[in-house]
């Protein structure tokens, strides 16, 4: 076939529907959107009736992902690294409970923390889940290593995790693609017993699945992804995971690396491999993005005393992401620095959108709590955590989906009155249900503001499962329907908008007060897209 310019989560997208998935599960987070946006929009995936809504989260879609792998189709469940913490008991227990069709688990890391609170290598979680992980070093591998996953996983009788980065998830180039796999008819398990965890079934599967591990370290070692290359003589050698590869290979363009060179794309990490470098080297340099997961296993693989560099040691940085310029100093080679940046020249922050809802929210809720000391409102991740800047300054905590509700909740408990839950739609139905839940259950003196843009606006105005449920959620947890109020956040509303935040200040309870408008930028595109 021709070559075709895809992202590297297109080219994921495209490899899991030419690998016969019958379905993909994913809740939006940068950098893995636009794997499911790109399998929604395809032709190819619409002919092959491939099921692409959006999930409420992240366990949601894994354990519907694990439901159409227990019927025998292959399937793909896709989230950025975070939402695998919510995804974690679903995707360890998987690894025990093994697969039925093949299932492979896509992670988006985001090493520098572009869009992110946090830099967690997913490795780890594989590692944990005793698992096979692919990391594709670019485009091309990232296609082929989803249709690889997808046939390990029915070979191994386990999920696979595909791990890739912010930089290869969000660069382009030409892949070529293979031919097309038919999607699995529907098979119920062999062995009845097998999803069933209960102690006594339990304890077999966990069994079965240690048993399998010397089958994946074999896997790795004979992987065409792994591979040793013996050098020119030099006395340093090279382990170059995932993308850290690439970063490598440009610094040397066309010429062959004069390193030995390990390439690890495939784990559990093939110690047999890793053997041919302490034969020929004395020093290990080890590239890798994320944590150094394979700079501290291999401390351990060495008979002789070697010397590990790494972002252990300082030869890399501890954070952030890696790029040619950092390995090439890394290996003492010159780099060119360009000119400093200006001074004139300033940082711009993120903002709210001109027009945007939450502009009035924030607003209001500065001229309501303003006769009170600040660090009462408490918020989470969404477009709303932009509070926290100049001019609003609004917020004071943003930690993780939903931990606005129940931080408010732990802060009123402790004395801290009045709090302020601020908690967008989208991030409602996500992980914030439970949370309101106690807080009704406890009669914790709170009040829940819902920032309603009716949208996963955050990662490009995706559709949310709030969308005309929130009221009926509130009240079925248990809030007083006197106290769920719906507003328009405008400008011309501002003044009912405090009053309403003023009074449910009084209340000695949950309140839920919605401020309901649709994000200005979704808006805009619905409009254009009806005027073409």
């Amino acid at each position: 076939m021709q070559k075709e310019l895809l992202l590297g989560v297109e080219a994921i997208a495209q490899g899991a529907i030419d690998g016969g998935i019958s379905g993909v599960y994913a809740y939006p987070g940068t950098p893995s959107t636009e794997i499911t946006e790109y399998i929604q929009e395809s032709e190819q995936a619409r002919e092959k009736s491939i099921r692409s809504n959006w999930s409420a989260n992240e366990k949601t879609a894994y354990e519907a992902a694990l439901g159409m792998s227990y019927a025998g189709k292959k399937t793909m469940v896709c989230m950025k690294h975070v939402g695998l913490n919510v995804a974690a008991d679903a995707f360890i227990n998987s690894a025990v409970t093994g697969i039925n069709g093949g299932l492979l688990l896509t992670i988006a890391d985001d090493p520098s923390m572009h869009s992110s609170q946090n830099e967690q290598d997913s490795r780890f979680y594989g590692k944990f889940a005793m698992i096979t992980i692919l990391e594709p070093s670019n485009q091309q591998e990232a296609y082929e290593m989803t249709r690889l996953g997808l046939q390990l996983s029915e070979e191994t009788g386990l999920p696979v995790m595909l791990r890739i980065t912010t930089r290869l998830a969000h660069s382009r180039a030409g892949i070529a693609r293979r031919e097309i796999s038919g999607q699995n008819a529907l098979k119920l398990p062999e062995d009845p017993a097998q999803f069933i965890l209960i102690p006594a079934y339990a304890r077999k599967r966990y069994k079965i699945l240690l048993e399998k591990q010397d089958q994946l370290k074999q896997l790795a070692e004979n992987s065409k992804y792994n591979f040793f290359k013996p050098g020119n003589g030099s006395r340093v050698g090279i382990i170059a995971c995932g993308i850290g590869y690439n970063y490598l290979m440009e610094n040397f363009d066309q010429e062959e690396c004069p390193y030995p060179l390990l390439k690890l794309s495939q784990y559990p990490i093939p110690e047999n491999l890793i053997a041919n470098l302490e034969e020929s080297c004395d020093e290990v340099l080890v590239l890798e993005e994320g944590y150094p997961i394979v700079e501290e296993a291999v401390r351990g693989l060495f008979s002789k005393k070697m010397m590990i560099r790494g972002r252990l040691n300082g030869s890399l940085p501890r954070d952030g992401e890696l790029n040619p310029d950092i390995v090439a100093k890394a290996l003492g080679k010159k780099v060119t620095s360009g000119p400093d940046v200006p001074e004139v020249v300033t940082g711009r922050p993120p903002a709210l959108c001109q027009g945007c809802g939450h502009r009035d929210i924030f607003a209001a809720i500065n001229e309501a709590m303003g006769k009170y000391s600040p660090g009462r409102v408490f918020s989470d991740i969404g477009c709303y955590a932009l509070g926290v800047l100049p001019p609003y300054r609004c917020i004071y905590t943003c930690v993780d989906m939903g931990a606005s509700i129940t931080m408010a909740k732990g802060a009123a408990d402790a004395g801290l009155l009045p709090s302020v839950a601020v908690i967008g739609d989208s991030t409602f139905t996500h992980s914030g249900i439970t949370g309101l839940l106690d807080a009704v259950n406890d009669n914790s003196n709170i009040v829940v503001i819902i920032a309603d843009n009716e949208s996963v606006a955050m990662t490009g105005g995706q559709e949310s499962s709030a969308v005309g449920k929130i009221e009926s959620i509130c009240t079925g947890v248990g809030v007083d329907p006197a106290h769920i109020k719906v507003l328009v956040p405008l400008p011309k509303n501002h003044d009912d908008l405090v009053q309403a935040i003023e009074e449910e200040l009084q209340y000695q309870s949950v309140s839920v007060i919605i401020f309901r408008r649709e994000c200005i930028q979704v808006a805009a595109r619905r409009k254009k897209k009806h005027k073409s």
